[in-house]
């Protein structure tokens, strides 16, 4: 075997390396997908260490399922924020509007999470049994772009909530994300959210919008992250799911851009199956103990483009780090005296990047809007998405039981029907490898 093969493979990188410069790269893998990882609990109210524990716990379990083949790190989906503000949505406070977590809805937002997961496990066994193409077919770019628009557009609002508390302080943070994304350099352009948050929490110190008292009044130095079960009901479960139609799809271009850069087809051994039965089970592990979904994270596989050392023994070592960091209750709490500004700072961008993917995926997968079909799906998504969601979603009984369906899933259901009986389905899933790539929710 060559040393180019071995490098591919990771084996050379480890054989070089040795352990501490292996630790020192697990770490900075962990500085990579931290930023991104803990604004998910900022924005919806989870608790930060809990996050992080199942963030570290979720990719273990996927390496496991994967054999260990893949460089992969599992960190909190952006994605799934549509799902947690419609279910379990930030309640006022001293602090203004969306500051305070809505505790009591939170379990069933992450109960719907728990079954979004399961999603993936049911696409992985279609995809063992029948085949990508034959499955992927019934989930084309004309129905998943247009959902992923509407997940950014819904989720504007509270953006905009949020940076209306302190518009400086916001407006400090969104110039650094953009800064660092456009100009910045090796990785600081990797880690343009952490950058964004450390100028931005900076300015707010010093202009003394922050508020140590939680933090000061925390005594515990070694603490177990705090666990709370997820619940069930038909009404948010069917709200969170039809999300996963779009995470899915992310997955795949996550996977597939993780092999463009390893040189090697993971999407073939161990097989896609596989990477999204480990996925799906990290988000259901992770959200029945009161966690965010965990998805695939494009700042990780910056990281192996800039080190060129894709050995996943390395990314074990950050799940490790991520799973310590989680004991330390001060350090979690230091995260959220964060202030809302500065979240909705990132916010207005990272909603933004949300819809502007699906944007994308549509464009790059060559969708024809002049073909009357594909016109008519993606009107009836949008509509049904952004419409119903203005309205509170459309309520109904079965066998004496209440169920709510929020606009997004009915704009995936209308989606998935639609494409499914109006003929000209022309799309054929890896014809096109690079229009597959697409999806990807990351700033």
């Amino acid at each position: 075997m060559s040393d180019q093969d071995l490098g591919q493979t990771g084996i050379f990188d480890a054989t070089r390396l040795g352990l501490p410069k292996m630790l020192l790269l697990g770490f900075q893998h962990t500085f990579a997908m931290f930023g991104a990882t803990v604004l998910v609990p900022l924005l919806t109210g989870l608790p930060v260490s809990t996050t992080l524990l199942m963030a570290g716990l979720g990719t273990l379990l996927f390496h496991l399922l994967t054999k260990g083949k893949v460089p992969v790190f599992l960190g909190s989906s952006f994605a799934f924020l549509g799902g947690y503000a419609a279910v379990a949505p930030m309640l006022d406070g001293p602090l203004g509007p969306g500051t305070v977590p809505n505790t009591e809805m939170l379990p069933y937002a992450c109960g719907g999470v728990f079954c979004a997961g399961l999603l993936y496990a049911v696409l992985a066994a279609l995809i063992r049994a029948f085949g990508a193409k034959r499955v992927m077919r019934f989930f084309p770019p004309v129905v998943t772009g247009p959902i992923i628009i509407s997940i950014g557009l819904i989720l504007a609002p509270s953006a905009i909530n949020n940076c209306a508390t302190n518009w400086p302080i916001a407006l400090v943070a969104l110039a650094v994300v953009v800064i660092c994304n456009i100009w910045g350099k090796g990785m600081i352009k990797i880690i343009p959210i952490i950058m964004g948050v450390v100028v931005s929490y900076l300015a707010a110190l010093a202009t003394g919008a922050i508020d140590f008292t939680a933090f000061h009044e925390e005594s515990r130095i070694f603490a177990m992250a705090p666990i709370t079960l997820a619940k069930f009901d038909v009404s948010s479960i069917l709200t969170v799911m039809p999300i996963a139609l779009a995470t899915m799809m992310e997955h795949i271009g996550d996977i597939s851009a993780i092999s463009a850069t390893t040189g090697v087809n993971y999407i073939a051994s161990p097989g896609l199956h596989r990477t999204l039965l480990g996925d799906g089970l990290a988000s259901c592990l992770s959200a029945f103990f009161g966690g965010p979904a965990n998805t695939t994270y494009g700042e990780n596989t910056g990281v192996l483009a800039l080190t060129k050392v894709y050995d996943p023994r390395v990314i074990r070592i950050a799940a490790l780090v991520a799973v310590i960091l989680s004991f330390f209750p001060k350090f979690s709490i230091l995260i959220e005296t964060i202030p809302s500004a500065i979240i909705g700072g990132i916010s207005l961008i990272l909603y933004g990047t949300i819809s502007a993917v699906g944007v994308r995926n549509v464009v790059e997968n060559q969708v024809d809007f002049t073909e009357s079909r594909n016109l008519i799906i993606a009107a009836i998504i949008l509509v049904s998405a952004l419409g119903f969601n203005t309205v509170g979603g459309v309520t109904f009984h079965v066998a004496g039981t209440a169920i709510t369906l929020s606009g997004l899933a009915i704009a995936a259901i209308a989606g998935i029907v639609l494409n499914a009986v109006l003929p000209g389905n022309t799309y054929d899933f890896g014809s096109d490898p690079d229009g597959d790539k697409a999806v990807v929710f990351k700033v």
